[in-house]
């Protein structure tokens, strides 16, 4: 499995980018986006 495969099946929310140099993908890099639950403690009084 290459890394774009790994990547493409672990990531929930978010994106990933590849970064092209002279025709050739040189870099990727993984953006994920965590969502947070609302607790008790962050609700407005």
């Amino acid at each position: 499995m290459t890394h774009l495969e790994q990547m493409l099946t672990t990531i929930k929310f978010g994106s990933i980018t590849l970064v092209v140099q002279d025709g050739k993908v040189i870099q990727i890099e993984k953006n994920e986006k965590v969502r947070l639950q609302p607790t008790s403690i962050n609700k407005p009084k």
